[in-house]
């Protein structure tokens, strides 16, 4: 009896076994179908999410923020792209020998591993924020586990501190902290986008996917300021610190015809691109927040108030003599005893007791109602953060020697960018101007009447006289240029009252008189030494701005009237 051999299998198991292979292939097949294609129950949906959940991320796409150019176009603000480098502390914290990256960052590798046990048990950890891409790329091809790059903008500010103060900053996240970065935040910054990615186990970016929504950019800003007269100005002002040895000061420039601000600079100054040793107080833009007693600055706004009673003319003549006047228990004294002047020569020789006598004469009222109407005690309306308003006090009694020192500048207080304001209204015809930071479109000058046109030009033809060679602002004429304008010497308060050697130099002044082109003013903070005065360290820094000023804004030479005949011809003449 033969045996069939023990290797042969029967048909039927051949059969049963391949059948069972095809049913396992087949449930396999419509287990995937069921859940990668077929929407039954979800199941297409759910596996999609749960690897979206695992390997899909979404990222910021960083917005630009908005150009900051002077009236010219030059940039003043600009942002840069960088990269910020950054790390997964888990993972960089697996890695044996932190060496290489840290030199590559510039740090000690005892700080980078403090670094990383300080954020123990987090995801995430700066590196180092706004590499420059160069350097950045060369530390991402170590090929650090867990460390990354991510592209930002990081702003620049080419003027440095020319415009520091003006424009102000913006902090590492691009937020606008300080100036006009601050006061135009909403518009300068730009709305960032998003978009997917795909990561891998170790967390590193290999696919982006697609955008989600794309970055919007912020706007420009277009400045009124002309950086070239910001550059003159502000050398202007290192050289006056430096000869007076002054510890604070400012210079503001407007435009006569449309209140444009065309310079403003400050001193103490800042590098906003480096602001490493930062010293506290040298971001304050002086000409805006910081206010002061503009002194006989003034002393134009009471001869406003004098000509408008009809009770005086420019001509009318004063008897100054002795020299002094008391008023209650105060005696105000002249330099000398100028005897007797016009009015326009008490504007010129800036007499205490001439405009004393008119204010006793007109009373408190016209004369502050002048400064009011100027512009003095209310905020210019620049948008400015911190911008001043200054005080005009309005107190329901006055001793009669308060409204005595009102006349001459004492107990009232102004920004330079104020004061520059109220000359405009000499130097426009009558207008006070809406200030303004940015540039206007021509014909756009918006402005109050608040000063009769043949007033003001009498007040200008006083101005000029100024200048003349006996008065006190003759340091402020440029050669070929009729220009006129004010001094004051103003001393500083203290604990317990006026210091007597603390003082604060003023000149206030337009170019060129006969059809003025700008107003500027000069401020400087406790000059030193015997050269304290108005006249003799301010206004030597106004003919020196307004000379370059002159030249750049390509004024031809014009009257040449002198400063003795404009006081004869406004009818000042001794």
């Amino acid at each position: 009896m033969s045996r069939r051999p023990a290797s042969a299998v029967t048909p039927w198991r051949l059969y049963l076994v391949f059948g069972l292979l095809l049913a396992m292939f087949a449930a396999l097949l419509g287990r995937v179908i069921y859940l990668q294609v077929l929407e039954v129950d979800g199941g297409r949906a759910f596996l999609q999410s749960q690897g979206a959940a695992r390997a899909v991320r979404t990222a910021e796409i960083p917005a630009y923020r908005g150009l900051i150019t002077d009236r010219r176009g030059e940039p003043l603000a600009v942002s840069t792209p960088v990269i910020s480098l950054f790390a997964d502390p888990a993972v960089l914290a697996g890695v044996d020998d932190l060496g290489p990256l840290a030199a590559a960052l510039d740090m000690p590798r005892e700080e980078l591993e403090a670094r990383l046990g300080r954020y123990a048990g987090k995801r995430f950890m700066y590196l180092r924020r706004h590499a420059v891409p160069a350097e950045a790329r060369r530390i991402l091809a170590l090929r650090f586990p867990g460390v990354r790059g991510a592209r930002e903008y990081r702003r620049f500010y080419p003027a440095g501190e020319v415009a520091g103060q003006l424009v102000g900053f913006t902090n590492t996240d691009g937020k606008g902290i300080a100036g006009l970065e601050l006061a135009y935040d909403d518009w300068l910054r730009g709305v960032a986008g998003k978009k997917q990615y795909i990561k891998d186990m170790k967390g590193e970016a290999i696919r982006d996917i697609g955008v989600i929504e794309e970055a919007r950019p912020g706007r420009n800003l277009q400045l009124s300021i002309d950086l070239r007269l910001q550059y003159l100005q502000h050398a202007e002002l290192q050289r006056a610190i430096a000869l007076t040895g002054a510890r604070a000061g400012s210079i503001v420039t407007l435009d006569a015809h449309t209140g444009e601000v065309l310079a403003m600079v400050s001193h103490p100054v800042y590098n906003p691109n480096n602001r490493e040793g930062l010293v506290p107080g040298s971001t304050r833009n002086r000409a805006m927040t910081d206010v002061f007693e503009p002194g006989s600055t003034m002393k134009p706004l009471t001869l406003v108030a004098a000509l408008e009673s009809g009770r005086y003319a420019v001509d009318t003549v004063v008897d100054t003599s002795p020299g002094r006047i008391r008023v209650g228990r105060k005696v105000l004294p002249d330099p000398r005893d100028y005897g007797e002047l016009t009015l326009a020569r008490i504007i010129a020789k800036s007499s205490q007791v001439g405009i004393t006598k008119v204010a006793l004469e007109l009373g408190r009222e016209p004369i502050w109602d002048v400064f009011q109407r100027f512009g003095l005690g209310q905020p210019p309306g620049t948008g400015f953060p911190g911008e001043s308003a200054g005080v005009l006090p309005n107190r329901p009694r006055w001793r009669q020697i308060e409204e005595v020192t009102l006349a001459f500048g004492y107990g009232l207080t102004a920004s330079p960018l104020q004061l520059a304001r109220a000359y405009s209204v000499f130097a426009s015809g009558g207008i006070l101007p809406q200030v303004s930071l940015l540039r206007r479109d021509p014909g756009e000058f918006t402005g109050e009447r608040v000063l009769q046109p043949s007033i003001a030009a009498e007040v200008r033809d006083v101005l000029h006289g100024v200048t003349a060679e006996d008065a006190t602002g003759h340091l402020a004429r440029v050669d070929g240029y009729a220009v006129g304008g004010k001094t004051g010497t103003v001393h500083k308060v203290g604990a317990s009252g006026y210091l007597d050697s603390q003082y604060v130099a003023l000149f206030a002044g337009m170019a060129p008189v006969e059809d003025p082109r700008f107003v500027t003013v000069v401020v400087l903070d406790r000059p030193q030494g015997d050269r304290y005065g108005g006249g003799a360290a301010a206004a030597p820094v106004f003919a020196r701005v307004a000379r370059g000023a002159l030249r750049l804004l390509n004024v031809p030479p014009g009257s040449t009237v002198s400063p003795a005949e404009a006081l004869a011809m406004a009818g000042g003449g001794e």
